[in-house]
């Protein structure tokens, strides 16, 4: 496995091996702090909105990515990097974790975030109107989704009486974030077998138990601590997963309904256009997503006996085959 510290990288050199992008001198330097293992849909989706508004890649930008791999220890020091390295603007995406710690590293240089249901009450922006400070960002409403997430898993999967819930409990979401899921599950009738964990270890031990029967189904958070989604879709093939993201069920998980990522990463690049041509992070609005996706993995119903209900199959936004 690649170490944690060879993966704090460029995504120029990274991707696609141009050193000689990060010793141009125009180029506006984009520091991108994410929690994943590499690039992410919502990373491309920057760089490719920003192309789409005339920018060219190593000419007018380059995004230099620091990956944690799920350690949210690591992002304070990280975040702290990115600014000691000069960036123009950084770019936190995918959890709340990055632009907290993007918060804590800087007042000075402007942070657009990408993920996140309330940037208000976690104290990273004063209001979505005027978020005030040098943060502004795109939320992905994901707590809001929950219940819908999990109806869809239960059309789907009819079978489903049990859903296994495997969270980080060092997160000062966490209670938040349970109680959201408890709610849903209860009104839908489904019996939530929670498991808090604090390591991987510990993760990866919650999430083999689904095999011996403590659960017909995965609910993946949306945070990536402790590699949760990653064990969870190591169980794809042999118990129903729904996932927090059409990258996992393009990588066969069954399901996934969600923000589209790819599409968050150019609203925050739309965000970052406006900072660079002279806006305050405080005077932009924080943007909320538009567009939300249901993808089902076709192959992987099969191989789990599923038969996707037809009315699923027509309300699906992309099928996998």
């Amino acid at each position: 496995m690649i170490s944690r510290r060879a993966v704090l990288a460029l995504l120029g050199l990274a991707v696609t091996g141009t050193p000689a992008a990060a010793q141009r001198i125009n180029p506006v330097r984009i520091g991108a702090l994410s929690e994943s293992w590499g690039p992410t849909p919502q990373i491309i989706g920057l760089r490719d909105g920003l192309k789409e508004l005339g920018y060219r890649e190593d000419v007018d930008f380059t995004i230099g990515v620091r990956f944690t791999q799920g350690n949210a220890a690591e992002l304070p020091a990280a975040a702290q990097g990115l600014v000691r390295a000069g960036v123009t603007v950084i770019v936190a995406g995918e959890t709340s974790n990055a632009a907290e710690a993007a918060r804590d590293a800087t007042s000075r240089v402007p942070i657009v975030f990408i993920g996140g249901s309330d940037p208000v009450g976690i104290g990273l922006v004063k209001s979505l109107a005027r978020p005030g400070g040098n943060i502004t960002g795109i939320a992905d409403l994901d707590i809001e989704l929950v219940p819908k997430r999990m109806e869809l898993f239960r059309e789907l999967v009819p079978a489903l009486k049990r859903v296994l819930f495997v969270y980080d409990a060092t997160t000062k979401l966490a209670d938040s974030v349970v109680r959201v899921h408890r709610d849903a599950a209860n009104r839908l009738g489904l019996a939530l077998v929670e498991r808090p964990v604090r390591s991987e270890d510990e993760a990866k031990a919650a999430i083999a138990g689904v095999r011996k029967g403590l659960g017909d189904g995965l609910l993946s958070p949306r945070l990536l601590s402790l590699n949760i989604p990653g064990y969870i879709q190591e169980a794809r093939e042999t118990v129903p997963t729904m996932q927090h993201s059409a990258f996992f069920v393009e990588r066969g998980a069954l399901a996934s309904y969600a923000a589209d990522q790819h599409e968050l990463g150019r609203g925050a690049a739309r965000l970052v256009d406006r900072i660079l041509k002279g806006a305050r992070p405080a005077d932009v609005p924080v943007q909320q997503p538009t567009k939300f996706e249901l993808v089902i993995n076709v192959r992987t119903a099969k191989a789990l006996g599923l038969a996707i209900p037809p009315a699923l199959l027509l309300r699906a936004d992309r099928l996998i085959q």
